[in-house]
């Protein structure tokens, strides 16, 4: 499944991240990295965008770049 698919409360292990080489170096920067388990913390009222928990740091994605992640739900 893809991040951005993830409902908020969720538990996940990101497993690959896509996208062009700056939005994946962006991703990694912010600590996301494969094997990182990450939580949904809540989606902005518009749906975008979404903010997550991992490595204890709140994280702020576009809808758009979560897309680019695929994760396995936890939980």
């Amino acid at each position: 499944m893809r991040l951005d698919e993830m409902k908020e409360g969720q538990h996940g292990r990101i497993l690959r991240i896509g996208g062009e080489t700056r939005l994946r170096r962006r991703i990694l920067e912010m600590g996301l990295t494969k094997g990182s388990e990450i939580y949904i913390e809540k989606y902005a009222p518009l749906k975008d965008p979404l903010e997550l928990s991992v490595r204890g740091c709140h994280v702020s994605l576009r809808v758009k770049e979560a897309a680019e992640i695929d994760v396995e739900a936890l939980k």
